[in-house]
């Protein structure tokens, strides 16, 4: 499950398919054991049932009839609190046991609806069950007899709720988000400034800038148990496994949960980084917002290392080749998760030459787009 966008809105994970089928099989199987001595008529309220009702008569373990109804009370993410006609049954329900199944109930307007007109067909019993109720927005005194889970008043889609007809289609149940984090790969080759650029960024954006190579350094001097397996294989002379990298990601992303958002730098460096850093933001609901590659010449870049290196005391700012073998893998690398990016619509080129605070500048005015 990652975040989702429905026309104007953003959608995080809620409630997985597999709890979804949880909650099926054991209201099933309890209306059952309450229904053992008789053959109940189960009515789904279309249109946002139909998922539920299909599930749940294929878990109920005896005989059962089903029929559906159809009222309108929806539009966007608000209730109208108006209610249309009944249309769809036509069954005799004189003396039967008739259990309304619902997807969700909030207010109880369309319900309470729906029940005054089963209430007046001389039926034996009349029942309610909801997959998912919100208590703190129950406005009427029906009784409900059978609850899947208790939600909080957030306006969720899927498993055949929408928001303006889209989102039925999807097996599990999300929620409405804002997109409060701003999340950014910062990218640029050696020598375009970009940690110069990711320190200026992060005091101005109030982010944290989290560097693969700090949080590196960090867990291999404090010997943490990511640090000593990072280690190992470095000893090794291996590469260290893109999980191990994640990890102490992850780790640095929870240490700093109540945060405006993130720069990354320095990760990802492959396709399969990308997506493994896209599946751990979408399980908190947020995403990247854009990658930001500082664009500079590689032969200006040369020359500003090559000066570097005569007052760094860096072995590798003093070879040519071995620059240039740096911007070689730099290049290969970048080319791969630009397209990734691209396909996504979140890759931004910048001008890397200039006054830093111009650059800064030219940075700004893509993050304040994202």
């Amino acid at each position: 499950m990652s975040t989702i966008k429905l026309h104007d809105k953003y959608f995080k994970p809620y409630i997985s398919k597999d709890k979804i089928a949880v909650l099926t099989q054991s209201m099933a199987t309890q209306i059952a054991e309450d229904c053992k001595d008789e053959i109940p008529v189960f009515i789904g309220i279309l249109n946002g049932c139909f998922m539920f009702v299909s599930d749940f008569i294929r878990q109920y373990p005896t005989d059962c009839e089903v029929s559906f109804v159809k009222l309108a009370s929806y539009e966007g993410t608000k209730s109208t609190g108006t209610v249309s006609e009944l249309v769809g049954i036509n069954e005799d329900l004189t003396g039967r046991t008739v259990i309304i199944l619902e997807d969700i109930i909030d207010t109880g307007g369309t319900l309470q609806k729906i029940y005054d007109i089963f209430k007046n067909q001389k039926v034996k019993s009349l029942k309610i069950a909801t997959l998912f109720f919100k208590p703190t927005v129950f406005k009427k005194e029906l009784p409900i007899d059978y609850i899947g889970l208790s939600i909080p008043d957030e306006f969720i889609v899927g498993y055949g709720l929408d928001y303006n007809n889209l989102g039925r289609n999807l097996d599990s149940i999300y929620k409405i988000t804002t997109q409060q984090m701003t999340n950014i790969v910062l990218f640029g080759p050696p020598g375009a400034g970009k940690g110069t650029q990711a320190e200026l960024l992060k005091n101005k954006y109030n982010l944290v800038h989290i560097s693969t190579g700090d949080v590196f350094r960090f867990n291999i001097k404090n010997q943490t148990e990511l640090g000593i397996l990072a280690k190992s294989y470095m000893d090794h002379g291996d590469l260290v496994p893109d999980q191990v990298t994640i990890n102490m990601l992850k780790a640095e992303v929870e240490k700093n949960a109540d945060a405006n958002g993130f720069i990354f730098d320095g990760f990802p460096r492959t396709t399969s980084q990308a997506e493994a850093l896209d599946a751990f933001l979408s399980e908190k609901g947020e995403t990247i917002n854009g990658m930001i590659a500082l664009e500079v010449s590689e032969d200006l870049l040369v020359e500003r290392l090559l000066e570097r290196g005569k007052v760094s005391g860096r072995t590798d700012d003093q070879d040519e080749s071995k620059i240039r073998n740096r911007f070689n893998e730099y290049n290969t690398k970048t080319a791969i998760l630009k397209d990734f990016y691209t396909e996504q619509n979140k890759y931004f080129g910048a001008d890397g030459v200039g006054d830093i605070n111009e650059i800064t500048k030219r940075l700004s005015a893509i993050i304040d787009t994202l």
